[in-house]
């Protein structure tokens, strides 16, 4: 399942992730088999979440960001410094509205 955001639905996901908390944070662990159930089902609660990857350089915290978003099928929205804005859209419940276009 790809999503393909407009940029106007970016701009909306964007605005609705401002003032929401990490939920998740990944360590030196890396992506682990636990910390993606974990982010799966929190992306099947939430839809939005914001991930806080804590790695030294920037090419690691790419890396872990990329394979976030690929094992989980969700669309990277933002990334500020440490922090990720992931959204995928609810199997079963559906929250988030995006606006067409």
């Amino acid at each position: 399942m790809s999503i393909v955001l407009t940029p106007a639905q970016n701009r909306f996901l964007r605005g609705q992730a401002h003032d929401l908390k990490a939920l998740l944070q990944i360590g030196g662990k890396g992506v682990t088999p636990a910390f993606l159930a974990e982010l799966d089902e929190v992306l099947e609660r939430h839809e939005l979440v914001k991930v806080k990857v804590a790695a030294e350089d920037r090419e690691a915290r790419d890396e872990m960001v990329t394979a976030l978003v690929e094992a989980s099928g969700s669309v990277l929205v933002q990334r500020i410094g440490h922090v990720a804005v992931l959204y995928r859209p609810a199997r079963e419940k559906r929250q988030i509205v995006l606006p067409r276009g």
